[in-house]
């Protein structure tokens, strides 16, 4: 057992109850939001003008940990550290995000949480922003892509059994959905865009539209929870989110859901689609044995505007800020996304397991994404991988 020497002995109590011997081993539900800042929950930030229903019921239904972080302040190493336990500067990835294109990050037999738990009876899925390099087959450049042949990596070859996924973030070309390894369409090209709506110029599925994509794989992945009821085989499903990363793009119902602009309306699509996971799992009878996590890849890109004579994204959503009166997107922490500041990488993470975490409980551990790999395998009462998974903690 790993465990660093600060983690108060209560709360490893608490969060290993299950592995006692004999009780069913907890299906998991991670989801991971994309850019989402601190302050932009009103759980952790009381003064938001921003409803969060969903994730403030999260934060009184389970734990809320105050001192979490990612391992980066950017996406495709955050993605990296949460999937294997292991920071990406330890491989290729010294800076820096991949681009649609790229090739793959994850290192030749290199376990991550999909393919440990596979091994220890778990059916996994991946539904969401991959952004860890595929396998896309190549004509003489990079971007030269067969899009009609499948994908030699992905998803559906590193430990999840199905997956719906788009190649990186949603303003990264190629702009397609890949359902386990196949490219579902691709016909046109998409013009590049400013901010809210910012896009860069590249080819787009017919079936991928921007405002419908997080809806879309909200579909996906209620869908796969419907196959998985009634089942005694546990399940994870790891749902990275695209939202509220760029393009700011909410659907068009939740156009003037706050009165923050595009970026407070995208927020309230992004806690509305984690509370349709909630309301999945209890209509399944799926959320009493599921261990359900939240948490986001890094910290807000809405920098803070002190001078009040300065407009925002509230008076022009074309600006990429918000006074402090209006909102802060990563609450009173310094600096913002890709920042070596704080705002950067403290994010918000909530565990709830009905049974075991209990109510409206709160950590003041630091944790970082890493450790998610280690604390789950401690659940299931597994081993970590030998010469895998070096930088997580239980």
């Amino acid at each position: 057992m790993r465990l660093r020497s600060l983690l108060p002995a209560l709360l490893l109590a608490v969060l290993t109850a299950p592995a006692v011997e004999g009780s069913a081993p907890p299906n998991v539900v991670v989801i991971l939001a994309d850019d989402m800042g601190y302050g932009d929950v009103r759980a952790l930030n009381p003064k938001s003008a921003i409803p969060t229903p969903s994730l403030d019921r999260l934060a009184a239904e389970g734990m809320t940990f105050t001192d979490a972080h990612t391992p980066s302040s950017v996406c495709t190493p955050t993605r990296y550290g949460l999937l294997t336990g292991r920071y990406a500067w330890r491989g290729r990835l010294k800076r820096g995000v991949l681009v649609g294109y790229d090739e793959p990050l994850l290192e030749t037999g290199r376990p991550t949480l999909g393919s440990f738990l596979q091994g220890h009876g778990y059916h996994t899925a991946a539904v969401g922003k991959w952004h860890l390099g595929l396998g896309f087959a190549r004509g003489e450049t990079l971007q030269d892509i067969d899009y009609s042949r499948g994908l030699s990596d992905g998803p559906h070859t590193r430990g999840f059994d199905f997956s719906f996924v788009i190649p990186a973030s949603l303003d990264f070309p190629p702009y397609v959905y890949i359902r386990n390894g196949q490219i579902t369409r691709f016909t046109a090209v998409q013009s590049a865009q400013d901010f809210p709506a910012f896009l860069r110029h590249g080819p787009v599925g017919a079936d991928l539209h921007f405002e419908k994509s997080l809806d879309d794989l909200l579909g996906e992945a209620v869908g796969y929870l419907h196959t998985r009821a009634g089942r005694d085989e546990p399940f994870l499903l790891y749902f990275p989110l695209t939202a509220p990363h760029k393009p700011v793009l909410p659907a068009r119902r939740f156009v003037g859901a706050t009165v923050l602009g595009p970026y407070g309306d995208f927020i309230a699509q992004v806690d509305w689609t984690v509370g349709q996971v909630l309301t999945t799992l209890e209509t399944l009878g799926l959320a009493e044995n599921t261990l359900v996590l939240y948490t986001s890849d890094n910290g807000s890109f809405m920098y803070r505007h002190e001078d009040a004579a300065t407009d925002d994204h509230v008076a022009d959503s074309r600006v990429q800020a918000y006074r402090p009166a209006h909102h802060a997107a990563n609450a009173h922490w310094r600096g913002t996304k890709a920042d070596i500041w704080e705002a950067g990488h403290r994010v918000p993470f909530f565990v709830r397991w009905p049974g075991v975490v209990s109510p409206g409980s709160r950590a003041a551990a630091t944790v970082c994404l890493t450790d998610v790999f280690a604390t789950v395998a401690e659940i299931v009462g597994a081993s970590l991988p030998e010469e895998a998974a070096e930088d997580s903690f239980s």
